[in-house]
């Protein structure tokens, strides 16, 4: 019983990492969906590219004006930006899979040892009779 508030932190330290991947997973699809729309030359009135346009804002605050964009034919961007964004939050994302895959096993081997001390209680519980 004493092993309930690891098996606690565990879980919960598992559970916030999930949502922290589940938003870098999220970012990788903005940022290749922008991507392609601006090699591709979309027109940003258009409501899926207006959102994706806003999204890819957002998702890119921290690396704009790293590189400058490459003007291409007509409306199309080449924003190496972007690139290195997909770059980074992939490195995250591999990281933060690691974690994840970590903190199950921690989860695991904590439920194991729990269960394991249960059972050797309840041997013990049975002998004395």
């Amino acid at each position: 019983m004493h092993d309930r508030p690891g098996l606690t932190i565990v879980r919960v330290a598992r559970g916030v990492t999930y949502l922290v991947y589940a938003f870098t997973v999220l970012a990788l699809v903005i940022l290749l969906l922008g991507f392609f729309l601006l090699l591709f030359g979309a027109n940003p009135e258009a409501p899926f590219a207006e959102w994706v346009y806003r999204s890819l804002e957002r998702v890119m605050a921290p690396f704009r004006g790293i590189f400058e964009p490459v003007q291409l034919n007509g409306d199309s961007v080449l924003d190496t930006s972007v690139i290195f964004a997909m770059i980074v939050y992939s490195i995250v994302a591999l990281f933060l899979h690691a974690l994840i895959d970590w903190l199950t096993q921690r989860l695991l081997l904590r439920r194991v040892r729990s269960t394991g001390a249960a059972t050797v209680a309840s041997e013990r519980e049975y002998v004395r009779r």
